[in-house]
């Protein structure tokens, strides 16, 4: 499959107050403030990416318009799910395991952080099964930086590891993982909850369509009675 050109998405203040439904001054104070990151363009204009801002309303629970949302930019793919273990007999039973017990999702394979960095990036799927002993990474910055970068969709991510110990599931945990699974594995477990955390996943953006589709049908109501035309 070929690489997906990115598309980046930049707003001036003035835009970034009009999503947000502030004032212009309310938007340059955040940035002003440093508490909405953005840079200056060499004419002195502030300018913001769709990322940043989306992480500046994530943090502070303000709700996400749907044209922040789209699919196509930063939503994940609640039907993959990414196997990254570079014990290559394992990766190839699990998902062997995942596939025919969850026959509507496609399973991706990733056997190094590198491989797996490529396949976020161009699928982008909705689950991440990672190991946390991948040679020469740390396991920890690896699904703190999964779990932080919205250009990704946030994925859910169950970490698996050799080391079961409660302090490392509570590294783990904190790290971002959705779920952790000691090996030997539970794979009865570790499949029931990848099906959970898909199916909340799916649940998630179908209810932010749906939200989206009533909120245009509510302004188009809106303007048909202001211009007196019926609905």
């Amino acid at each position: 499959m070929g690489r997906q050109e990115k598309r980046v998405r930049i707003f001036s203040a003035l835009e970034v107050a009009n999503i947000c439904g502030v004032v212009n001054q309310t938007a340059i104070n955040w940035i002003k403030s440093e508490h909405l990151k953005a840079f200056t363009t060499p004419g002195g204009q502030y300018r913001v990416y769709a990322e940043d801002l989306i992480d500046f309303l994530e943090e502070r629970k303000m709700r996400i318009p749907p044209e922040l949302g789209s699919p196509s930019d930063s939503e994940v793919d609640p039907r993959l799910i990414l196997i990254v273990d570079d014990d290559k007999d394992l990766n190839v039973v699990l998902a062997r395991m995942l596939q025919r017990r969850l026959p509507e999702t496609e399973i991706l394979q990733a056997f190094d952080g590198f491989e797996a960095g490529r396949i976020i990036t161009e699928r982008r799927p909705g689950l991440i099964i990672l190991d946390f002993d991948l040679p020469g990474i740390n396991g920890l910055s690896l699904c703190r930086r999964i779990k932080s970068d919205s250009s990704i969709g946030k994925p859910s991510v169950i970490s698996i590891t050799g080391f079961d110990t409660e302090s490392m599931r509570d590294e783990l945990l904190l790290a971002g993982a959705d779920d952790f699974f000691a090996k030997p594995l539970d794979f009865d477990g570790l499949i029931y909850k990848a099906s959970g955390l898909l199916q909340a996943r799916a649940r998630g953006l179908h209810e932010r369509a749906t939200e989206g589709s009533a909120e245009k049908i509510s302004q188009s109501a809106t303007e048909a009675v202001r211009k007196g035309t019926p609905t």
